[in-house]
């Protein structure tokens, strides 16, 4: 019989990545969920379009007999939202509830070593039990935090529920958008003057590659994720093509609070993040987890700024649909199907 895997999010970049990666497995069936369907046709794949708020989540796991779900539905926003919150926090929580009530063994979740904060204090390496101090002023780095305190109570309680979180570095790719790319795209990149903190990246195809590993191995657990060596900013920035523009330190701190809802777009990271290290110890990466990047940081850069150079830096996203959908009448329409198949 086929392992069942649901993934959230398949509308999105990661979403659809790992679940195209994971048909391409015959011993898996892998079930996509999302509020709209992937943009591009992912061969194999059984979607169900709905809301993983919709409280008949519960009925869909247990009526479908999922073994793991990979959550990879986050609303990456800047600005901290109601909407935002609700659909990256509460929507986490009640997927989490619905896996507790189910016959789940694995839940895989994506998450990022920004939750550590940046801090002057911060060690060299941080481990994964290292307090989660992640920046409350950026909406996706304050939810993220969130996620994860929920998810440390939630351990204790579900011990015996798999789950497992990946803490990326910053993350970097001719097709992702990540708050990194978006560090990175422009011809210059801010730099605060005095400062020069230590730096990780990821490639986006070994961010696609750690989650396909932790479900293909059934390995939980909390792991840190990047190459394994590590770059000053300023190194970053130079491999990456770009021209560093220093600023002042109070000057920069009072334009970005003036900016407001428009530092996506000027300055994706926090300013802290640029400032201090927060550096991730990866001895569990490679001995619990037993994975190893493909790309080391210097081949990430360079090829990010060659693509760029060359035009072919084609980042793919989705915008999130509000649309609410009935899952009941999802499942009845799949228990048809089934019985008269």
């Amino acid at each position: 019989m086929k392992k069942t895997i649901l993934v959230t999010g398949v509308a999105g970049y990661w979403g659809a990545r790992v679940a195209a990666q994971l048909v391409t497995e015959p011993e898996y069936h892998v079930i996509g969920l999302d509020t709209e369907p992937p943009t591009q046709t992912i061969k194999e794949l059984d979607f169900v379009q709905a809301d993983i708020r919709d409280p008949a989540l519960l009925d869909l796991l247990k009526s479908e007999k999922v073994n793991t779900v990979c959550h990879l539905l986050f609303d990456e926003q800047i600005r901290v939202s109601e909407r935002a919150f609700d659909l990256n926090v509460m929507g986490t929580m009640k997927l989490l509830g619905a896996c507790a009530e189910s016959e789940i063994s694995q839940i895989v979740m994506k998450s990022s070593m920004m939750v550590y904060g940046a801090r002057y204090a911060n060690s060299s390496f941080l481990p994964e039990s290292h307090p989660l101090k992640g920046s409350r002023r950026y909406g996706y780095i304050r939810h993220m935090t969130e996620i994860e305190e929920f998810c440390d109570g939630f351990d204790k309680e579900m011990p015996e529920l798999g789950l497992t979180r990946l803490r990326f570095a910053g993350i970097v790719g001719p097709t992702a958008i990540t708050p990194m790319t978006r560090f990175l795209r422009s011809q210059w990149a801010p730099i605060l003057l005095g400062f020069d903190p230590i730096m990780q990246v990821i490639h986006e195809n070994d961010v696609v590659a750690a989650i396909v590993h932790s479900i293909v191995n059934e390995i939980s657990g909390v792991f840190n994720i990047a190459c394994e060596n590590t770059l000053s900013l300023f190194q970053m920035i130079r491999l990456a093509g770009k021209f560093p523009m220093p600023v002042l330190h109070p000057l920069a701190y009072r334009g970005a609070s003036l900016l407001g809802g428009r530092k996506k777009q000027f300055i994706p990271l926090d300013l802290d993040y640029i400032r201090y290290p927060w550096v991730g110890a990866l001895e569990k990466m490679q001995n619990e987890l037993g994975f190893t990047p493909k790309y080391t940081a210097e081949e990430v850069l360079r090829e990010f700024a060659h693509k760029r150079n060359q035009g072919n830096y084609h980042p793919a996203f989705k915008s999130l649909s509000d649309e609410d959908m009935d899952l009941n009448d999802v499942i009845e329409e799949r228990q048809y199907m089934s019985t008269t198949a």
